[in-house]
């Protein structure tokens, strides 16, 4: 019998119950299960193409798990100096699995982000510029890491999500706009001008 090939998931949107509550820790028999393992496969296969980082509750699971995967290609679109400012390097794929952040460096650092489970929009959010990642990877195995820049947004994003919060709990309120505004009129602007204009 051929392999099952991933199928891409559909994603929950702001309001679904899934989102707004914390999600319960996985236990290592429940890793090791071949439906588990199917789960990963199949969070990476939607991620792909979509964004940089997904949560099980993203897809209806309310379980403490993580992909993220931010590939060279999706830098290519990206202002070179816009990149050096958000610290923003190419991310491997990999699985946090229930993942512990801390604080390192809580300097703000304030960027447009965006999430596939408010979709269309995008706001300013302050994130700490540092974080270290302490998780099990999809194996069981200890995965500990520190992040700088987009790398720890993404984290922190990622792992607000296994609260049950979303990046509209943390942002500057009256940035929330339209992901078409943010190409149209915003991306070309800096944080501090964008800022200014929407205050």
């Amino acid at each position: 019998m051929p392999e099952e090939s991933p199928l891409r998931l559909r994603i929950e949107q702001a309001g679904a119950a899934v989102l707004h509550r914390p999600a319960r820790a996985v236990e290592r028999s429940e890793l090791e299960s071949a439906d588990m393992q199917r789960l990963i496969d199949f969070m990476f296969a939607t991620l792909k193409g979509t964004g940089v980082g997904l949560a099980a509750p993203q897809v209806g699971v309310g379980l403490q798990l993580v992909v993220i995967e931010d590939p060279p290609e999706y830098h290519v679109a990206v202002p070179p100096d816009l990149l050096a400012e958000q610290e923003r390097l190419p991310i491997a794929p990999h699985v946090l699995v229930n993942p512990t952040l801390i604080i390192e460096d809580a300097t703000p650092a304030e960027f447009f982000e965006g999430c596939l489970s408010v979709d269309g929009y995008r706001a300013i959010v302050p994130r700490a510029r540092r974080v270290r990642v302490q998780a099990l990877d999809r194996s069981g195995r200890t995965f500990d890491r520190l992040a700088n820049g987009w790398y720890a947004r993404i984290l922190q994003h990622e792992i607000d999500h296994l609260a049950g919060r979303l990046y509209v709990e943390r942002m500057l309120p009256r940035t929330f706009v339209s992901a078409a505004s943010v190409t149209q009129y915003w991306s070309t602007l800096s944080i501090a001008e964008v800022k200014a204009r929407l205050a």
